[in-house]
């Protein structure tokens, strides 16, 4: 058997990665970018919104599509309005001064993690996937009598985890698309510019903030919306979004959209590719490396801008 197909389909695994990282990461660095806050509880939240899906996929019962529908708008909704309350209670109380925001969102890891342990359980849970057909994954091979497609045996993937790319594509440009073409997208970008001036023009900054925050927190969540018919709704879940998030954060630059976006799709893809042929534990291991790297000759990032 050629080495192609398995390629292939480590790549396709790898996608499916990049795809729900880029998501959870786009949320980590755009609460960065606008407030200057290192949301350590980013994770929690992620984990919030797996949980959350299987809750109301549970509740609404019926046809798996319709419960995961149902979880697709209500979890990352409720995550979002979990953030906006924890913004306005707690970080608008530290005045979102970077090293107690830290210390703040630490005590949210902490108190979102063990309520969850309370009235969810320590139980993994799957949510049923609304449509998940297997499909073949063709190879072409090129002889003599040209270009001949096969499918090599065993080699498959699913429609929903296609699915999956496709739908983290579309937020990624409606994400852009508000960030670019909308009003509050304006307000936002000026309040990261300039707070100050934004409050001289009278924007309401803490608003904007409570906003974005809310923001970041949703994508996280729907994002676990995504991944939970894949993997399973855990109250240990976040820890490993939240690692590579980070990863991904600080390798496209703190604060740049464009630069974390194609940092999770690296990070992605090789934590694929390298998890089928070797293990995950090497892909975590070089993309830890490749942070130190980083940090070490480009402090700001491979996309980032150097402050002045």
């Amino acid at each position: 058997m050629d080495l192609g197909p398995y390629i292939l389909l480590a790549t396709l695994e790898g996608s499916v990665t990049a795809a729900v990282l880029a998501l959870t990461a786009i949320g980590l660095s755009l609460v960065f970018g606008v407030m200057r806050v290192v949301n350590v509880a980013h994770g929690e939240f992620f984990m919030l919104g797996a949980v959350l899906a299987w809750w109301v996929a549970h509740m609404v019962g019926a046809h798996p599509a319709l419960g995961f529908a149902a979880a697709l708008v209500v979890a990352p909704v409720l995550v979002g309005l979990v953030a906006v309350a924890a913004d306005m209670t707690v970080l608008k109380r530290v005045d979102y001064d970077p090293e107690r925001t830290i210390v703040a969102t630490i005590g949210m890891l902490y108190i979102i993690q063990q309520i969850t342990l309370m009235t969810y359980g320590p139980d993994a849970r799957p949510v049923e996937p609304p449509f998940n057909s297997r499909l073949a994954i063709p190879w072409f091979e090129y002889s003599e009598n040209g270009f001949q497609m096969y499918w090599p045996w065993g080699l498959s993937t699913t429609s929903y985890k296609l699915a999956v790319i496709a739908a983290a594509a579309v937020v990624l440009v409606g994400v852009w698309l508000l960030m670019a073409r909308t009003k509050i997208g304006l307000l936002m970008r000026a309040t990261q510019l300039d707070r100050e001036m934004a409050l001289a023009f009278g924007i309401p900054v803490e608003r904007v903030y409570a906003i974005v925050f809310g923001i970041g927190a949703g994508l996280a969540a729907l994002a676990a919306v995504l991944i939970v018919p894949i993997q399973q709704a855990h109250y240990l879940m976040g820890g490993d979004p939240l690692l590579l998030s980070f990863i991904v954060v600080i390798i496209g630059g703190l604060g740049s959209l464009p630069g974390t976006v194609i940092a999770a799709v690296l990070i992605g893809l090789s934590d694929g590719i390298i998890s089928v042929f070797f293990s995950p534990t090497l892909a975590k291991i070089l993309a830890t490396l490749l942070v130190a790297l980083v940090l070490v000759f480009r402090p700001e990032g491979l996309f980032g801008v150097k402050s002045r």
